[in-house]
Parts: structure tokens; sequence; C-alpha cells
């Protein structure tokens, strides 16, 4: 009964800020915002660019906004939302990282990280921000947000086997490191 009252009470959210309450959307926002920010936080594996990504997500899901047309869960529009957000951030990023390689600090290739200690507490997150990108992301698609590979493929524009080969590196790359 509770889920169905939620489902009624987001459903009435929505159609508010649909129809410009700022009141209802800042609800929206607050029941929301921790989800978004853990989908960008573990694709982006960085906490300022996730934090800059969820605000990105929110403006674009208020943006958007009027094409929800509740064919599905909200929730569900809105992480899909979030996945395309920073998807395309990371796109644009990759075009404008390709344009320009030159640099005097090496500071960022040097790891300087201690080897922790035998027996010390896994920590996933820190472990899969180390996977390049691509198999960081199809990790999180598949094995965290519970994409299929043909999504995932759509998504990321790659074919379904690219798709599965990465999440096969992701889990090779993330069992050597956790075993370090």
């Amino acid at each position: 009964m509770r889920e169905a009252n939620s489902a009624i009470g987001i459903t009435s959210l929505v159609q508010r800020a649909q129809a410009g309450d700022r009141a209802a959307f800042e609800q929206i926002y607050h029941e929301n915002v921790g989800r978004v920010y853990a989908i960008c936080l573990r694709i982006l594996a960085n906490a300022d660019r996730a934090q800059e990504m969820t605000q990105a997500v929110f403006v674009r899901a208020w943006e958007m906004l009027g094409g929800f047309r509740g064919d599905s869960a909200f929730s569900s529009w809105l992480y899909r939302l979030a996945v395309n957000v920073v998807l395309v951030d990371l796109r644009a990023k990759k075009r404008r990282t390709a344009r320009v390689m030159v640099t005097d600090d090496l500071s960022v290739y040097d790891r300087g990280e201690a080897t922790p200690a035998p027996g010390s507490t896994i920590d996933l997150e820190r472990a899969m921000a180390q996977l390049p990108e691509q198999a960081r992301t199809v990790f999180v698609l598949y094995d965290i947000e519970g994409y299929q590979h043909q999504e995932i493929a759509a998504l990321l524009g790659v074919a379904e086997g690219t798709s599965k080969a990465q999440l096969h590196r992701a889990r090779r790359l993330l069992r050597e490191i956790l075993e370090r």
C-alpha cells in the first residue's frame, strides 16, 4: 500500500512540476538527488565531477519534464536521463582531450598511493575508480544499474559484443585490483 501511495505522490509531484510548480520540483530533487549522485559518481569516479553532473541532470530534467509521459516510473526516466547526461559529457570530454595532449605536469601519472596492509577493508568504489573509463562505465551500467548489454550498446554507441568484452575486462581488472 505504501508503494502505491508513493507512486501516487510522485505522480502528483511530477504533474505539479510539469505545470511549473518549482516547489514540487524541489521536492522531486530532494527525493532523488542521492541516487542520481551515486550513479554519476560510480560512472565518473570523481566526486567533484559527479556533483557537477548531478546538478546538470536536474537542470536537464527540469527542461525535459514536459516530455515525461508516465509510460515508466519517474525514477526510471530520471536515472536513464542521468546516465545519458553523464555519457554525453564523457563523449564531449573525450573529444576535447583528443585535441590536446601536451602537458608539463607529469604528477597526474604518479600513483604515489601506498599499498594497503593485508587484511584491510575492500573499497569497491576506489577500485572501480581505477578502471579505464569505458570498462568502468559498462560495469556500472550492467552490474550496478541493471542495464542489459543491448541497452548499454545503444547508449554508448558500440556493438553489443564490445559491451560484453568491456564488462569482462572490468571484472578481471577489479579482481586484480582487489587482490593487491
